[in-house]
């Protein structure tokens, strides 16, 4: 069993709740930063709610709850994405929002250019999410009252995981729509789309072997297309340092009802073959620490 002494659950109302390991502990961590539905007072959108919720990884976190069962730290974000997003930088801000100058440097990105940034500007593709310009006070709170706050919990967990087993694991969990589109066109979109950077965030062997496990379970995965990862694995993948963050998209199609954002009947299924997923992961992870210096030591 996981260490006594380990705080099972910490909750800080509206912006996050982590939950220690239950079963015997392994380094690995599980994120879910999108799938917040949580709505502040403070939002003051003038699009309707029922489109900021397109923009949620709705039931992620409940796909990978179980992830303490099988030894893995698990942290999910309460607040949505759509008010602040923590998978950004804190310099992706989108001038065009401001009422103001920003105080510090901004990191110009192209998903910040498309409306996507650190605070969204538009929901699905044209629709502004606010009628107003946003005073600079504004967005720093969000930052300090959510977005740092959840960074600082995931660095957290990961480093302790690290100093304890001297290296983690990292899954970044997120969804994507059954759709994309090219030129106008929709195109389907595999089951499950993996991204490390292209080999940059964590070890390839890690990316290999949840790739072949999704497809040992039926799936179809695509590893780095069109997702690659964002701010989360650029910031604590660092595979040369022990540290390995891969993000993971799964198709909503698989689970859910899209435009009605409700489970389907085979929202179980599914979440079953996360568990094994989970399973065969902790498995692994158990295999790579067995042959660290300090393992072999203590043998």
């Amino acid at each position: 069993m996981a260490d006594n002494h380990i705080k099972r659950v910490r909750f800080l109302p509206g912006v996050l709740v982590r939950t220690a390991p239950t079963g015997a502990a392994v380094p690995l961590v599980v994120d879910s930063p999108h799938s917040g539905r949580a709505y502040p007072d403070d939002f003051g959108h003038a699009a309707p709610l029922a489109l900021l919720r397109r923009a949620e990884d709705a039931f992620v976190d409940d796909l990978y709850e179980n992830a303490p069962l099988y030894g893995a730290g698990f942290l999910k974000a309460l607040f949505p994405r759509s008010y602040v997003d923590p998978n950004r930088h804190e310099g992706e801000i989108d001038p065009a929002m401001l009422a103001g100058a920003w105080p510090k440097a901004i990191g110009p990105t192209e998903r910040a250019e498309m409306g996507l940034g650190l605070i969204r500007r538009l929901i699905r593709g044209n629709i502004p999410v606010y009628d107003r310009l946003l005073p600079v006070a504004e967005i720093e709170d969000r930052i300090a009252r959510f977005h740092r706050p959840y960074h600082d919990e995931l660095e957290a967990m990961l480093t302790e995981m690290h100093a304890r087993f001297g290296g983690v694991w990292h899954i970044n969990a997120h969804s994507m729509k059954a759709l994309g589109r090219k030129q106008g066109k929709p195109i389907p979109r595999d089951d499950f789309v993996l991204g490390d950077l292209k080999g940059v965030s964590c070890d390839p062997e890690f990316t290999a072997f949840v790739a072949e496990t999704l497809k040992g379970l039926g799936y179809t995965v695509k590893l780095n297309h069109p997702f690659k990862g964002a701010a989360l694995v650029q910031r604590f993948g660092r595979p040369q340092d022990g540290r390995h963050s891969l993000q993971i998209e799964v198709n909503r199609g698989l689970y859910m009802d899209e435009e009605k954002i409700e489970k389907t009947a085979n929202f179980a299924a599914l979440k079953r073959d996360i568990d094994r997923l989970l399973i065969a992961v902790a498995g692994f992870i158990d295999q790579q620490i067995r042959t660290f210096p300090e393992a072999q030591e203590g043998e």
